[in-house]
């Protein structure tokens, strides 16, 4: 029987299907248009197109928008929030933060828990967990019957200090879950046993409101590929870079906030070290927006609070991301002061680009590269086609003749803006911390990034550009690297000097212990289960902490504390080794091997790129050039050829502007070198 392992990753203008076979160690992808308001009609159309027998396939893994789309468009059920009397307005008031310091007349959106919806119950818990008073249990009893009476099923249990002693609330849901057999209820304890109760409420009313949205779809999902024939677990990306069977994203949907945008991060640490690359940018093009993550030293950087929407933090490790409002089907404007402005509005897939012939009637990104002759008049190996006609008209209209540009200016000021866009998001991930982006390569990806890559690493000075074999789908192939993974804390707070090396082994094995039995309720065995231990520290009196990772001994807190002080003088350039030190928090993550692909490099050959599909004239820094287009299939491993040249493949299209070097290495990735850049 073939054993197939199969990724999809649901974007915001197609579906991407990735399919390895690991009898003949060879990957083929397919890509389908998506399909918004049921994401799942675009996973099934993926799996037919690519003429999938699902009782073949031995591993299906999916990386899925529908918990992000739920939070950014706020399509929840009805839901309630049950917090401590007094503490009701929490998640309203937040931290006082706004987005833009300058603007007074912009608000934060408000909580995803309307203020008629959120209800108090006497009960408290001190800071130490001492239970001052017990829930009362008639309150709590009227209040289940009224939430009963309004056919409330999703429900939130929030209450103060409950990371410190979760009795109250693990009794408030019994109470509910007694009175309301049917409802969801997700309580914060659970969900996020730490201090600082806006950021916990706030992840544990995202985690209720989720619940019926993601579970219902993965549920459908699963059933829906165990009908076709597939016998294994299904495997949901999250954001932390691992993955969750179904049973567990039941109880933590909010994890796959970031399911998506977690996949091309992934794939991108694995083909910088495919490369022989330490340090790398990842540029994740997509049709709505472009993804920018960091893999230095070997290792991708991790952010232990993010947010979908400001002010509604989401407090889970998560791989850090930045995203931006640029993508393939981003807008070109003129704003009221008479600027070309780029995104972040976008076509999208509905009505898409003007050259879609689909409705939309307003210039992209991609009509500016098809007027440019950088894109050809198909996408999707023939799926899509393009008009021309349709992109010049929309470019000459609402920028070429306003701004008083030709049609080759306007088209190729809109792609400047657009690179400039990304190479600032770049220069906040990486120059901001400390990092010189010329140390780094490029690695674009998605369905745009290789059109785009080049010009954004000449922007920043980045010396190599790597494309990998199949760039469109590299989120999917993300999707096919990931283990099992779970996250666990507890808050663990005190001086250094005042802990025992002891009570820290206790509670590392405590949470060790609850690791193993999660990653057996996902059937993962013994033998596939890594556990790893962090510590969060900080140097007496500061806010935040650095999470440090630490072994096992006599003498891992010294260990740990080296490792503390190391990593604060590298983010912040600053460290003070006789300063006292107070931990935290401490961590564990869990992980349960999965087998993963086994790639097979290609030998290298001398050779240049063979003979060209066509010539075209395609259009670089002010003037047309006769440009050679390849068929990325066609062109052997080892192969070294100059620009100008364009090559075409199914899922993307890649741009080897003139003064650039291309080769193409044993892992089939086209590597880019920019004359004139850092070396």
């Amino acid at each position: 029987m073939t054993q197939l392992r199969v990724a999809v990753d649901v974007g915001g203008t197609f579906t991407d299907v990735c399919i390895f076979d690991e009898d003949e160690k060879t990957m083929r992808v397919t890509k389908v248009p998506s399909t918004p308001h049921d994401p799942m009609i675009a996973v099934m159309n993926g799996v037919k197109r690519a003429e999938i027998n699902l009782a073949d396939v031995e591993l299906f893994s999916h990386g899925t928008t529908v918990a992000t789309n739920a939070l950014i468009t706020r399509n929840f059920p009805q839901a309630a929030l049950v917090t401590t009397t007094g503490f009701r307005d929490v998640i309203e008031i937040r931290d006082g933060t706004k987005d833009d310091l300058w603007d007074a007349y912009r608000d934060v959106p408000g909580p995803y828990i309307r203020r008629r919806d959120r209800f108090e119950v006497t009960e408290r818990t001190d800071y130490r967990g001492e239970v001052l008073t017990p829930v009362d249990e008639d309150e709590a009893r009227k209040l289940a019957a009224l939430l009963r009476k309004r056919g409330t099923k999703t429900i939130a249990v929030c209450f103060v200090n409950s990371f410190a002693n979760a009795a109250n609330e693990i009794r408030m849901r019994e109470i509910l879950e007694e009175e309301i057999p049917d409802a969801t209820i997700s309580t914060s304890a659970e969900i996020l046993p730490e201090m600082f109760e806006y950021n916990r409420f706030n992840t544990a009313v995202a985690n209720a409101v989720l619940a019926p949205l993601v579970s219902g779809y993965v549920n459908r999902l699963e059933k829906q590929l165990s009908d076709g024939g597939y016998q294994g677990d299904l495997l949901l990306l999250h954001s932390g870079g691992g993955s969750m069977t179904p049973r567990m994203v039941d109880r933590f949907p909010v994890r796959l906030a970031a399911s998506g945008i977690a996949a091309g991060a992934i794939s991108a640490q694995h083909i910088a070290s495919q490369c022989g690359y330490a340090n790398a940018v990842s540029l994740d093009m997509g049709g709505t927006s472009t993804d920018i993550a960091m893999v230095a030293d070997g290792e991708l950087r991790v952010t232990q609070e993010w947010e979908v929407e400001y002010g509604h933090p989401i407090i889970f490790p998560s791989i850090e991301v930045l995203t931006i409002g640029a993508g393939g089907g981003s807008l070109a404007h003129i704003d009221v002061a008479g600027s070309l402005r780029n995104g972040p509005q976008s076509a999208g897939a509905d009505p898409g680009p003007a050259c879609y012939d689909t409705g939309g009637d307003q210039p992209t990104n991609t009509d500016a590269n098809v007027v440019l002759g950088r894109l050809g008049t198909s996408l999707a190996g023939g799926a899509k086609s393009l008009k021309r006609d349709l992109s010049v008209e929309a470019i000459n209209r609402v920028i070429a003749e306003p701004l008083g540009l030709s049609l080759e200016e306007a088209a190729e000021s809109i792609l400047k803006v657009a690179n400039a866009n990304m190479a600032d998001a770049v220069r906040l991930i990486s120059i901001r911390r400390g990092y010189d982006p010329r140390d780094f390569a490029l690695l674009a990806f998605g369905g745009a990034g290789a059109l785009h890559g080049v010009d954004v690493a000449r922007e920043l000075n980045i010396p190599t550009v790597v494309v990998p074999p199949n760039p469109g789908v590299t989120s999917a192939m993300g999707c096919l690297l990931v283990d099992i993974q779970h996250d666990l804390s507890q808050m663990h707070t005190g001086a250094l000097s005042n802990i025992s090396t002891e009570k820290i082994e206790d509670v590392f094995r405590r949470l060790e212990g609850e690791a193993r039995d999660r990653l057996r309720h996902e059937g993962v065995s013994e033998s596939d289960t890594v556990l790893q231990r962090l510590i969060s520290m900080r140097y007496a009196g500061q806010w935040r902490s650095l999470v440090v990772p630490v072994g096992s001994g006599p003498d891992f807190l010294d260990a740990a504390v080296e490792a503390f002080h190391e990593r604060h003088e590298r983010e912040f350039a600053f460290r003070n080794d006789e300063a006292p030190i107070e931990i935290y928090e401490v961590q564990v993550k869990a992980v349960g091997k999965v087998n993963k692909p086994s790639f097979v490099p290609a030998t290298k050959q001398d050779t240049g790129p063979g003979e060209p599909v066509e010539v075209r004239p395609v259009y670089f820094d002010g003037e047309w050039v006769e440009t050679p287009v390849y068929g990325r299939d066609n062109i052997p491993a080892g192969a070294q050829f100059e620009g100008p040249a364009i090559i075409n493949q199914l899922d993307a299209t890649t741009v080897v502007p003139p003064n650039t070097r291309a080769e193409i290495d044993e892992w089939l990735n086209i590597r880019i070198h920019l004359e004139g850049s850092a070396k």
